[in-house]
């Protein structure tokens, strides 16, 4: 009889994550959080706590280097790592990047790469401190990881979202999704046609959205600012929906989120439908947004539903009460995430 063979994508990335590390047991008591989190915590003394992330982005999987520039990615690749430090709360600091890169890269091009590292590491003052860098068969694979620093009563985790709390998110939704599309859709027009030249007037938004997200470090500061510390948080890497259902599996609670509620730009909205997609599904499945998501206590209701900045888009419920999306009809879905599946 043959071993039993389990695909990967009979499992997809979360649930192979959680199948390797079901076991593992947490035996250092620096150790305040793993695996499970945007980030792992590590308490280094004096109620301080040290936060870190890793990120890898592999050619093909996550960039299309058809046309995505050199230094937009090496900017893009460190955000997204910074923006995992900022869903916990804390305050990046360190980086490092680990390559691996084929030789039909040139010196020329890795230094192109660099300067977008270094752009990044210059916006959210950081620093490059270490990496290494190894031969590939398949095209660039870069890996990050991002160290920052948080006082112990100052870091947010996914888990403590309250039945009550409202749910709130920073800027808009849909955006980086649609920025793909039309990049994906020039670049067919490309295979085609190599003579003629994109269509890209007018997208300017959507685009930067796509190849140059910004992590929401000013979030970050302007929470504390306004005296208000979330009771969780997390960012919005793989869409709205897929982050809801980690925030609401992490935190044992149920939700309801409007469909009126949830922040679209105009121009995203225009697109999407130039494509004949529905914006809110865009912004609940596309990804990429960076944006933060996370709940707070009732008694700010006033303070983050005045500020510009911040969309309270759902409240929390009582976990037996489940995870809906509210439609514009009233009616209630329950949610379920439709994004990007590694491994299928």
């Amino acid at each position: 009889m043959k071993d039993k063979r389990t695909e990967l994508s009979d499992l997809g990335e979360f649930g192979l994550i959680e199948h390797l590390t079901k076991d593992i047991e947490l035996t250092h008591p620096e150790s305040i959080c793993g695996i499970g989190d945007d980030a792992a915590v590590v308490e280094i003394g004096n109620g301080l706590c040290q936060v870190v992330s890793t990120d890898l982005l592999a050619e093909g999987v996550h960039f299309d280097l058809t046309y995505m520039p050199l230094k937009h990615l090496g900017f893009k690749a460190v955000a997204i790592n910074v923006s995992d430090i900022c869903a916990m709360n804390a305050q990046p600091k360190q980086i490092t990047v680990a390559l691996a890169v084929s030789n039909r890269f040139s010196v020329e091009a890795l230094e192109e790469l660099y300067e977008g590292i270094k752009a990044a590491c210059a916006t959210y003052k950081i620093d490059l401190i270490g990496g290494d860098t190894t031969s590939s068969q398949s095209g660039l694979t870069i890996c990050i990881t991002a160290l920052g620093i948080a006082s112990k009563k100052e870091l947010c985790f996914r888990s403590g979202a309250k039945e009550y709390d409202l749910l709130v998110v920073s800027g808009d939704l849909g955006g980086a999704y649609m920025g793909l599309q039309v990049l994906e859709r020039e670049k067919e027009v490309f295979k085609t046609n190599p003579n003629i030249q994109p269509d890209l007037d007018g997208h300017d938004y959507i685009l930067q959205r796509q190849l140059k997200p910004q992590a929401r470090l000013d979030v970050i500061d302007m929470l504390r600012q306004l005296d208000v510390k979330p009771t969780s948080m997390i960012d919005i890497s793989d869409g709205l929906a897929s982050e809801i259902l980690h925030l609401c599996k992490s935190s044992k609670v149920g939700c309801h989120v409007y469909d009126d509620k949830i922040p679209i730009d105009a121009k995203t909205s225009m697109v999407a439908l130039d494509f004949n997609l529905d914006p809110s599904m865009c912004a609940l499945n596309g990804g990429e947004d960076y944006e933060l998501l996370f709940t707070v206590e009732q008694k700010h209701a006033d303070i983050i539903g005045s500020n510009p900045n911040f969309t309270i888009i759902g409240h929390i419920t009582n976990a037996s009460e489940g995870v809906y999306f509210i439609d514009k009809t009233g009616a209630a879905h329950q949610l379920r995430a439709q994004g990007f599946k590694h491994f299928d």
